[in-house]
């Protein structure tokens, strides 16, 4: 693992949040002023590839990065685009067994859950 990997792995598990490649940057230039933006993103996406990130695709936003890498599940704010970890004991249960949906044999799924936000309210 490289400094620079070091430094934004560390600033991704510091934060506990979301986080965009641009707000990572904005942390990890701090303590590395020289590392570049395409550094930043190019390191995201080998940890996510790496399982050591989860990359989330929310819907209508910017590709974030998770530090908890465990099944769990979000809420995204439809206002202000902050997201929230939903736990897996919110009552949301689906059991695919070996269903085919639409032809698909699902390996997994993540489910992301929209509305608004303490602070928007």
């Amino acid at each position: 693992m490289t400094n620079q990997r070091k430094g934004i792995l560390e600033e991704v598990q510091k934060a506990r949040q979301h986080l965009t490649a641009d707000e990572v940057y904005e942390l990890v230039r701090k303590k590395q002023p020289r590392i570049s933006l395409s550094t930043v993103y190019r390191n995201l996406e080998k940890m996510a590839d790496a399982g050591i990130l989860a990359r989330l695709e929310l819907s209508g936003n910017q590709r974030r990065y998770d530090w908890n890498t465990d099944m769990h599940h979000h809420a995204r704010c439809v206002r202000c685009g902050a997201v929230r970890d939903v736990p897996l004991d919110a009552g949301v249960e689906l059991d695919l067994g070996s269903q085919a949906i639409n032809g698909f044999a699902v390996s997994g799924f993540r489910l992301e859950f929209k509305g608004i936000c303490e602070k928007c309210r």
